[in-house]
């Protein structure tokens, strides 16, 4: 069964004190919701390593935009310092993105992209790809249009054309002074 995520992700129980705002954009650019969590405070930091490098990706004051494009098997998490740093951009690739409840969500298709700063790309949970693949959560064709987005928004990214990272910052203007 695939995974639901919502962008509110109100069962977060890292963090202690939130703020939360969300948005429906259509503005001939961006089509889809924008969502900006607040993490106002956190029981504790959250560090990932990626090979010898160590990431906070959450501490207090930390802000995590999440782009649901219509229409995509992909949505982006750009996660900020609490100094408006990016840390990284996590793109999950998905089965699709939708509203429920009036909360964006997205259905985990288990493979992810992380990009840092400094360009960077690495794939992450490609064993529970194949895992999911062999315990038949998933098939073959479903299984195929993960790696076909996978290498299509790669591509995007080392041409620097992939547009959500680019908007990441003007996405998070339009919902800070909403958050509540």
């Amino acid at each position: 069964m695939l995974k639901r995520k919502y962008g509110n992700r109100a069962d977060w129980k890292r963090v202690i004190k939130r703020k939360y705002a969300q948005t429906y954009l259509d503005n001939g650019e961006y089509k889809g919701y924008i969502t900006l969590l607040n993490t106002i405070k956190v029981t504790e930091p959250l560090s990932v390593r990626y090979g010898e490098k160590s990431v906070c990706i959450v501490d207090d004051g930390y802000m995590w935009l999440q782009q649901f494009p219509n229409n995509k098997n992909h949505s982006v998490t750009t996660m900020f310092d609490a100094g408006g740093n990016i840390v990284q951009w996590y793109i999950d690739i998905c089965l699709c993105n939708g509203i429920d409840n009036d909360i964006p969500w997205m259905d985990d298709l288990f493979l992810d992209i992380v990009l840092l700063p400094t360009g960077e790309i690495i794939e992450k949970d490609a064993d529970e790809l194949e895992d999911a693949l062999l315990k038949g959560i998933i098939d073959k064709p479903l299984y195929n249009l993960v790696w076909n987005e996978v290498k299509t928004l790669k591509g995007l990214i080392r041409k620097g054309s992939f547009d959500l990272i680019k908007w990441s910052h003007s996405h998070k203007e339009i919902l800070s002074n909403r958050l509540k």
